[in-house]
């Protein structure tokens, strides 16, 4: 499945609840669903910063595709790192260097997040793409 067929299902997902409050109980019901990262990986290297939230993410390039465990402290954050997994997750570089992650918006996820949080989604696609950009030039030697 492409980025954008991921991010169609999951527009689809959150258009049918009609208020943000249903939305938030959506977003932690799948963070619960989050494949949590190895208790090895969860350390001080692979936290984000910029995050108000403690918020883990490991990535590993297997067969020229990157495969992201994460994990977070905030039920609400892990929720948030779990649908960019979902997007961005068992891609190639190239793929993720270049979503456009269109849902963020379309969902309205932006707009109801607090300021803080919504600067913590931006270093989480941050380190993701940076992420890519490693494996990408690493593949590249």
């Amino acid at each position: 499945m492409k980025i954008e067929e991921t991010e169609k299902e999951i527009i689809s997902e959150f258009e049918m609840f009609d208020d943000w409050l249903d939305r938030y109980n959506y977003l932690i019901e799948m963070g619960k669903s989050l494949h949590v990262i190895d208790a090895k990986n969860k350390s001080e290297t692979n936290l984000i910063h910029g995050c108000q939230s403690r918020v883990w993410l490991h990535a590993e390039f297997v067969d020229g595709h990157i495969h992201f465990t994460a994990d977070s402290d905030a039920v609400i954050t892990r929720g948030i790192i779990s649908l960019l997994i979902r997007v961005l997750s068992d891609r190639t570089p190239d793929e993720i260097i270049h979503a456009k992650l269109e849902f963020i918006d379309a969902i309205g996820l932006t707009q109801h997040l607090s300021p803080s949080r919504s600067n913590g989604l931006t270093s989480m696609i941050k380190q993701i793409k940076l992420y890519a950009l490693a494996f990408k030039a690493k593949e590249q030697v």
